[in-house]
């Protein structure tokens, strides 16, 4: 039987929530093992970055494939190959399908640098900004095939400040997600967390719809 507390991540870039699961790991926070590390992008700098800190790398290269089905199904065999208990996506910027989602349902996190259901897709700061909204954040949430909108797990607030763009904002959100993501692992593979049917559970509580706060979190919640 492999390990249960095997976790296969996906990237597209450089990697930096990817890097904080790697220190996670390192430090203790995180029991688990990285088994795999797999890209879309050949050119993804965070391939390097999980080489050097050992770990196996694979890259499928998405323009290679005709249809998004064909790439998920090559993409499903070589993560299946990896046995992972939980799946990260991890700024990995390809749109699923079910051929893929499906086979991990319920074991498929995903990282959003928004506080959903606002904002799903792109330039996420800037349409925040343009709102004039006063604050922005991230959510972790298990992956549907609805683009962004399978049920949160976790949500960290960020104010907007005077003078903010969208790269300073997204530099204090990413700090957030940096700290939220590993905690929200950690919880799915020690048992505690759960999705059922259109429920999330922690610890045999419902999560709210909007998800839980990562800044009202109690001590026990927060490891």
């Amino acid at each position: 039987m492999p390990d249960s507390r095997r976790i296969v991540i996906l990237i597209s870039g450089r990697g930096s929530n990817m890097q904080s699961f790697i220190d996670a790991v390192a430090e203790g926070t995180l029991d688990a093992e990285i088994t795999l590390v797999l890209s879309n992008n050949p050119n993804a700098a965070g391939l390097e970055r999980a080489e050097e800190a050992g770990i196996t790398t694979a890259c499928i290269d998405h323009r290679l494939y005709s249809s998004r089905e064909a790439f998920d199904a090559d993409l499903l065999n070589t993560v299946n190959a990896a046995e992972p208990e939980l799946v990260l996506l991890a700024g990995f910027m390809r749109i699923l399908t079910p051929v893929f989602i499906q086979p991990f349902a319920g074991r498929l996190l995903n990282i959003h640098p928004s506080l959903l259901p606002k904002y799903r897709g792109l330039h996420t700061h800037q349409r925040a900004l343009d709102a004039g909204d006063r604050e922005a954040g991230v959510t972790v949430h298990f992956v549907t095939p609805e683009l962004d909108g399978g049920p949160p797990v976790l949500q960290a607030r960020v104010p907007i400040k005077t003078g903010d763009d969208a790269d300073s904002l997204a530099a204090r959100v990413l700090e957030q997600e940096h700290k939220i993501y590993p905690l929200v692992a950690n919880w799915f593979l020690a048992g505690r967390l759960t999705h059922q049917g259109s429920k999330v559970l922690l610890d045999g509580q419902a999560v709210p719809d909007q998800g839980l706060d990562y800044q009202t979190l109690g001590p026990d919640q927060l490891r």
